[in-house]
């Protein structure tokens, strides 16, 4: 498999010798058609540089013009669409001059972004912060790496075994682009058109405004607000890609954690106008953007925002694509749990999982392909037999019950006293799409339910509720509304919960 691979960046001052941008090398893939792949570079304002792409033997099979703009000394060009495959070489010419890239190849182009679990087994590099956004990527800043004559420890396990994945499947070159920073909130992802579309913007630059910000707390270096989209994003995005893989959320358990259900939305619409933009149209507008859903942290911790935080990766909806959500995909990763990583239990070791799910997502948003199941199962009705204090769930899917003895399921019960009380709904039977739970002193005032709403769920694969390719049901928290009723049954409508998060629940 061919890739490339985001090591490091710096602002270097353009000059005025011709070179490809900093991310072009040999070895590297370009984006095949139907998109025609954005080559940039660096030359003497005002003069014109031919680029040539050639193939074996030194036949020129495309030549395209581009003029070097003042005063940036930049220039950029589209190549016209290719089929996958390769060897080929680039060319640029200004004048006398002329550089070349040597064994290229065209497939599919994702990058990889995110925090620590992104970057886990990166060797991470030293970096400069970039406040104000920049753009040039100066050749002498060498950032990249063929894995497949390389040492690809180096770079990101997800990324890299989702481009496996991929290559295995689709059979043509993958190049890969990691852009990844640990510890990292996604406010330091976010442009500020991003930020402002959440209003966010003012919070931001000062704490003392947000009640989720402590008023001791001061953004510094990578945490800072729009820092990262600045300097490791920005720079990209007159780069033609085929989709987006997302490994970031931990850092929001402590910052804006409720308010993820507007800034993950609003940074995919954002990147995606982005790239859509500075390619030149070349990169689609609705391009395929797949995340992991939180892992695990402590077991047996009071805390929900890890559980508040999975549901906000959706856009609180449960699953994606969704209509706030569209040509996205999701990994769930909460029974990929490790205690005992050397890394500490927020860094699972089991990478493989969460890019054999990825890529699911992959294959069938992005790809298109047919009758493939990328998602475990999630509910669609529920139904209550009054007299017998029984809850039906009807799932979508078939259902394959891991653990008998799990606490999952949860119901919020009105009383006198609470507007709300959680308690447990023991699970006394799953038939092949219906679960059966005991509601015990709830009786009939089921106001919602949820499902494995907690910061560690399960034990290592052994959730509840899996599908029978071994996909988890992800978690949910729903709203009921009494419907229709038969003698002895009433039916509660399953609805996406408005109220109960501000409730405090």
């Amino acid at each position: 498999m061919a890739a490339w691979a985001l090591l490091a960046l710096a602002p270097v001052a353009a000059g005025a010798i011709l070179s490809f941008a900093s991310y072009y090398g040999d070895h590297m893939v370009l984006q095949k058609e139907p998109a025609g792949a954005v080559v940039w570079g660096y030359g003497e304002p005002g003069a014109a540089v031919t680029v040539a792409l050639s193939g074996d033997g030194g036949l020129v099979l495309m030549k395209k013009m581009a003029q070097i703009k003042e005063p940036s000394g930049t220039w950029m060009t589209i190549l016209d669409p290719m089929d996958q495959g390769g060897p080929y070489t680039l060319t640029a010419r200004q004048g006398s001059e002329n550089v070349t890239v040597r064994d290229i190849y065209f497939g599919d182009v994702w990058l990889c972004s995110g925090q620590s679990n992104m970057v886990m087994t990166v060797l991470q590099k030293a970096w400069k912060w970039a406040f104000p956004p920049f753009f040039p990527l100066q050749p002498d800043v060498s950032w990249t790496e063929n894995l497949g004559h390389g040492n690809f420890t180096y770079f990101s396990a997800v990324c890299w075994l989702l481009g496996r994945y991929l290559y295995d499947a689709l059979r043509y070159p993958v190049g890969l682009v990691e852009a990844a920073w640990g510890g990292t909130p996604i406010e330091a992802w976010s442009s500020p058109r991003a930020l402002q579309a959440c209003g966010l913007l003012e919070d931001m630059r000062s704490p003392a405004l947000s009640p989720s910000i402590s008023p001791h707390q001061h953004f510094s270096g990578p945490q800072t607000p729009s820092v990262l989209w600045n300097a490791m994003i920005h720079p990209l995005l007159n780069m033609t890609l085929r989709g987006i893989a997302w490994y970031q959320v931990e850092a929001n358990a402590f910052l804006h954690t409720d308010q993820y259900n507007c800034t993950f939305p609003a940074l995919i619409a954002d990147w995606r106008q982005a790239f859509h933009v500075g390619s030149a149209g070349q990169t689609e507008p609705l391009l395929p953007f797949g995340f992991v859903q939180l892992s695990t942290y402590r077991r047996q911790s009071p805390q929900d925002s890890f559980a508040r935080l999975r549901w906000h990766q959706t856009a609180d909806v449960g699953v994606v694509p969704n209509a706030r959500m569209p040509r996205t995909f999701m990994a769930v990763a909460m029974d990929l749990c490790d205690e005992h990583s050397p890394y500490g239990s927020i860094h699972p070791r089991d990478k493989h999982n969460v890019a054999h799910r990825l890529q699911l997502g992959a294959r069938a948003v992005a790809y298109g392909e047919k009758n493939l199941v990328f998602q475990g199962p999630f509910p669609t009705r529920a139904v209550l037999e009054v007299t017998r204090a029984l809850l039906n769930v009807t799932y979508s899917q078939r259902l394959v019950w891991r653990r008998r003895d799990m606490p999952a399921f949860e119901v919020c019960c009105s009383s006198p006293v609470s507007l709300c009380r959680w308690l447990p709904a023991p699970m006394v039977a799953v038939g092949s799409h219906t679960v059966t739970l005991a509601l015990g002193g709830c009786g009939t005032l089921v106001l919602a339910l949820r499902y494995a709403w907690a910061e560690w769920p399960c034990e290592y694969q052994s959730c509840a509720l899996y599908n029978t390719q071994g996909l988890p049901a992800p978690p949910f928290l729903l709203e009921t509304l009494r419907s229709s009723s038969r003698a002895g049954e009433m039916e509660l409508l399953l609805l996406h919960p408005s109220s109960l998060l501000s409730w405090g629940i």
